[in-house]
Formats: C-alpha cells, sequence, structure tokens
C-alpha cells in the first residue's frame, strides 16, 4: 500500500517520507531490527543451535561442523569487504537479491549433503548477512536525524540469536535437521519483510580528517588491531561450538539449546550498555573489562557441565561479544588512522575464520581443550587491550571518542559508535 501511495505521487518511499506516513519514528528502527533478526541471528547463527542436532543424526561430525562454520565466515568477510571497498554496492536492489539468497541458501541446507555442499550454502548465506547486515544499519543511522534509535536496530541481533535457540529448544525433538533449516529459511523471511518497504540509504562516503600519526598512536594502533585479531579467534569459537559443547555434558545436555537463548537475550541491550560505558569512562579501559568477562566466560564451560555454569556462560558471552567490537570501534575511530573499519574489518574477519580451524583437531573427543584454548587467546585479547589502554595518548579526543556513528567506519562494521556526551 505504501509504495502504491508514493508511486502515485512520484516519490520513492525515502526514510523520512516513510517515517512521516506511517507516524512514528521508531517504525525505521524496528524494520531494521528485523532485518538484523533475520540477518544475523537466524541466517548466520542459527548454524549454532542446529550443528549439534546435525551431529545427533550424522550429517555432519564436529570437525566438519568447523569446516563449515569457517565457510560462512568467510562469506561475511567477503560481503563486507566488498561494501567497504565498494560502498556502492549498497542498495536497495542488492539487498533484496541477497535477501532472497540468503533465504534461498538456508532452504537448500535441507536437501544437499556433505561437508563441500554445506559449506558453499553458508558461503553464500555469510556474504548475504553481510550485505543485508550492512544496508539495515546505514537505512537507520540515516533516519537518526529523524529521531530512529540504533539502539533498537542493534537488539535485533539479540533477539534474533535468542529466537534461532527457542525455536530449537522448542521443537527440536519434534523435527529433524532438515525440518527446522526449512523453519529458519521461514522465520528469515518473515522477518525481513519490514526492511523491503522503505529504500536503502547509503551512507555518505566522508573521511574524518586526521592528525599526524605519532610514535605513540602506531604503538595503540598495533595493540587494538592484534587484540581485535585475537577477540576474532576467541570468541567464534564459542559463537559456534557453545551450544554443541553443553549439549555434550553429562549433565548440561537438556539445556543446550537454551544458553544460545541466554546468549541473545544478553546480546540484545549490550551494545547500548557497553557504549554507555565508553562514554564515560572511556572506550580503552572498558575494552579490557569486556574482554576479561568474556575471557572468564569462555573457561566456565572447560571447568564444568553444570547447567548453572552454562547458562552463566552464555550470559557473560551474550552480554561482551557484540559490546567488544562496539568498543574496539570507538578506539579505532579516535586514533589518526585512515580506514580503520576496513583494516579492523579484515583483521577481526580472518580470526573469526582461523578460530574453528584452530580447535577442529580437538574437539572430534572433547569441547574442554577448545574452550580452554578459547579462554587463553581472549586473555592474550585482553592483556593486548590493556597496552592499548597504557599506550593511548591522553587527550579528549583519544579518550572519549566523539566520532558521528554516521561515519564510513560504524557502517563497515555494522556497530554503532558511542555518542558523545550532550
Amino acid at each position: 500500500m505504501l509504495r502504491r501511495y508514493f508511486r502515485s505521487v512520484g516519490q520513492r518511499p525515502s526514510v523520512a517520507r516513510v517515517s512521516s506516513i506511517l507516524g512514528t519514528r521508531q517504525r525505521i528502527a524496528w524494520a531494521g531490527a528485523g532485518g538484523l533478526v533475520a540477518a544475523m541471528g537466524v541466517g548466520r547463527f542459527a548454524f549454532t543451535p542446529l550443528l549439534p542436532v546435525m551431529e545427533s543424526d550424522h550429517a555432519l561430525t564436529s570437525s566438519g561442523g568447523a569446516l563449515v562454520a569457517t565457510a560462512n565466515y568467510a562469506g561475511y568477510l567477503v560481503g563486507a569487504a566488498a561494501l567497504v571497498v565498494r560502498p556502492r554496492v549498497n542498495t536497495t536492489l542488492h539487498l533484496r537479491a541477497w535477501a532472497v539468497l540468503l533465504i534461498v541458501s538456508e532452504a537448500l541446507m535441507a536437501v544437499v549433503s556433505g561437508v563441500a555442499a554445506f559449506s558453499g550454502l553458508r558461503f553464500m548465506a555469510g556474504v548475504a548477512s553481510a550485505v543485508v547486515f550492512v544496508g539495515c544499519i546505514s537505512t537507520v543511522t540515516a533516519a537518526r536525524r529523524h529521531g530512529a534509535s540504533t539502539a533498537v536496530t542493534f537488539s535485533g541481533v539479540g533477539i534474533g540469536i535468542a529466537l534461532s535457540g527457542a525455536v530449537v529448544a522448542a521443537i527440536g525433538d519434534l523435527l529433524d535437521w532438515q525440518h527446522l533449516w526449512l523453519v529458519s529459511a521461514a522465520l528469515t523471511a518473515v522477518f525481513l519483510v519490514p526492511m523491503l518497504v522503505v529504500d536503502v540509504e547509503p551512507e555518505a562516503a566522508t573521511v574524518p580528517a586526521h592528525r599526524d600519526r605519532s610514535a605513540a598512536h602506531r604503538l595503540t594502533w598495533r595493540f587494538l588491531l592484534m587484540s581485535y585479531f585475537l577477540e576474532g579467534v576467541g570468541y567464534i569459537v564459542i559463537g559456534t561450538f557453545l551450544v554443541a559443547a553443553v549439549s555434550a555434558g553429562s549433565s548440561a545436555g537438556e539445556v543446550g539449546p537454551l544458553v544460545w537463548v541466554v546468549v541473545g537475550v544478553a546480546a540484545a541491550p549490550s551494545v547500548a550498555l557497553w557504549s554507555r560505558c565508553a562514554r564515560r569512562f572511556g572506550a580503552h579501559r572498558v575494552l579490557v573489562i569486556a574482554l576479561a568477562v568474556q575471557a572468564v566466560g569462555a573457561v566456565l564451560p572447560a571447568l564444568s557441565s553444570s547447567p548453572v555454569v552454562a547458562v552463566v556462560a552464555a550470559a557473560m558471552f551474550g552480554s561482551t561479544f557484540l559490546g567488544v567490537v562496539a568498543v574496539t570501534m570507538a578506539v579505532g575511530s579516535a586514533l589518526p588512522v585512515a580506514r580503520t573499519a576496513a583494516i579492523l574489518t579484515a583483521v577481526y574477519g580472518v580470526g573469526q575464520m582461523l578460530g574453528p580451524l584452530v580447535v577442529a583437531p580437538v574437539i572430534g573427543s572433547s569441547y574442554v581443550v577448545a574452550f580452554a584454548a578459547a579462554a587463553g587467546v581472549l586473555v592474550m585479547a585482553a592483556v593486548a587491550a590493556f597496552g592499548v589502554a597504557r599506550t593511548m595518548p591522553s587527550g579528549p579526543s583519544e579518550t572519549s571518542p566523539a566520532v558521528d556513528s554516521r561515519t564510513p567506519a560504524f557502517v563497515a562494521q555494522g556497530i554503532e559508535q558511542p555518542s558523545p556526551k550532550g
């Protein structure tokens, strides 16, 4: 109906006009949240709660699951990198085309077999998730001047994660893994619909002016790159195998899918909370805390198979993994480094791909070693972040990043920049 109205008056349904017609400033934000539910929570992360189901039906082994997960992360890196290098690809047409491919890739998971076929489809889903993700974020950030809340939109990631876990927990015993993939495809399609009402609003291609880079800046930047790479390696082991590890536990198996719900519930408000902490205490200091909390959460499943411990670990992971990205971007945007988003995205993406491959040789016998290794990597990430905090030049621009959230750095990562106080 809206599109027919705009065609009749010869206008494109821009963010401002749709917001006015619908009579609510938050409608765009919720449409974006629906897109993130589909692209990230279901389209990208549904594999985590489905992996133990596929393993129990002998569709995949643990090591095969690591390879399939790696293909998905590689696809996401390719999609994100393409949007950084060619921002003009961020259009309504591309979003709709890749949205269809995302749904198709999930549906086809139900009819193919073998690691190679699964990997190809998950690679496609990774690229599609990146394109849809960035399109949603750029559209909502453009609507901020009309009152749209990016915090509402980012909650979609956590909501989608919780939804994917809840579906498996609720009907996993009634359906096989093929039908669960079909359900996932249907959910992805439903949640993508609101985002198709408006045209994608690409970000302005502006680059903030930077001062000359000093030796202190270079050292801080190196520490930040090291910390973010290690975060990519460590967090993805938890994000890929948490449900499978809990399901394999002797006393916690029944709560396996439910821990993924806990991850999503904890993740939903995490960006807003960590961004507020970053504004108050300095992003470079808060980064150390977030990584330390995540490291503790990673080691817990290696120490105990208790359901209570599993839930606590899930909450600690869910409340930090998006926050670390947001805070890292805040620190990076305060440094006089060109193309911070492109570089950090690449480093993080490489870490994501390496994580499952590094632990693949050990997860066939036990997830304990894999999670202990992930915890160790995250401790190293926290140490590197401490180096960031110690070497960050003392100045208002460095300690309290105040780059506008609509800059390309945050669109490329898909994470909101903490706004300055006031």
